[in-house]
């Protein structure tokens, strides 16, 4: 069984092509898979394969390393972007992919680059029920109370705003992700970002994702965290738009632009690369086979 093993910003998925699977990807087969020493070592599995659905170039399935499945990735969707241009499954710049969260409709921007239609962010879902309409609200973890913006990009996300980046860099976050990633206000847990404000137009991230714990970066956290800087007042003034704000998202594995318009559409650009490719091995499928 053959793979590939793609990163972006430190955020690295093996991506595995239906086709080449010889068994369903059941959580537990998946947990097998990215385990560290024991498996692949990922962050993740991007599962594509091909779909009968008009427009689509593909379909994308994304899996956390605990086995859930996740709705949405934004490094992840890059990643899988630029695997199916280099691997010729597309050859116009433009094109949509079909995933959990919905349609994505990346552009290819460069060799390594493309810049992703994330859709219009929302401040109220599922995933916060009885939130308000503007997504503000505050929870108390570990005995600390932090106010927090939802914001809904695919997936759920709670963006933290704290005063400093000496103050965003002194968080534990392994210590306190898990308390808010499983808080009561998020039935189907949730994203968490905490940022800090470097000027109006760029910001400093720290992510706890769901399904995995601190990361070196994220593109729906950087998303979800963006948004909540614009919602506050930040974000520059894109040149070819006076209506949409930029925001630079500094992460502990590089830096992504977010694009948000007024109405919380959304476009997310940055890079991904490939970094090998591999082929299972027949006793590790065996394993693999024989696990439930």
């Amino acid at each position: 069984m053959k793979f590939e093993k793609w990163q972006a910003l430190g955020n690295d998925y093996a991506i595995v092509e239906a086709r080449d699977l010889p068994f369903e990807l059941t959580p537990a087969r998946v947990r097998a898979f990215c385990a560290a020493h024991f498996g692949v070592f990922a962050d993740g599995i991007l599962l594509l394969s091909e779909t009968a659905e008009p427009g689509y170039v593909a379909q994308l399935k994304i899996f956390n390393p605990d086995g859930s499945e996740a709705e949405l990735s934004g490094n992840g969707a890059r990643e899988a972007i630029m695997y199916l241009r280099q691997r010729g499954w597309v050859d116009a710049d433009t094109f949509s992919i079909m995933t959990a969260a919905g349609e994505i409709r990346p552009t290819i921007t460069g060799p390594t680059t493309c810049k992703v239609d994330m859709g219009r962010a929302k401040l109220t879902s599922k995933d916060f029920p009885g939130g308000p309409d503007d997504g503000r609200s505050e929870l108390t973890a570990d005995g600390t109370t932090w106010a927090f913006q939802h914001v809904s990009i695919g997936n759920p996300q709670c963006s933290i705003r704290v005063g400093s980046e000496a103050e965003l860099e002194a968080l534990d976050l392994p210590a306190i992700g898990d308390a808010i990633m499983a808080h009561a206000l998020f039935p189907n847990r949730t994203n968490v970002s905490w940022y800090a404000e470097l000027a109006d137009d760029r910001i400093r991230a720290r992510i706890f994702e769901r399904g995995v714990g601190e990361t070196l970066s994220s593109g729906t956290g950087a998303t979800g965290a963006a948004v909540a800087h614009v919602m506050r007042g930040g974000g520059g003034e894109d040149p070819h738009d006076p209506d949409t704000s930029t925001v630079t998202v500094v992460l502990d594995g590089g830096e992504l632009e977010v694009e948000v318009a007024e109405d919380l559409h959304v476009n997310l650009t940055g890079w991904a690369v490939p970094v090998f490719t591999g082929t299972l091995s027949e006793n590790f499928i065996k394993e693999l086979h024989e696990t439930e």
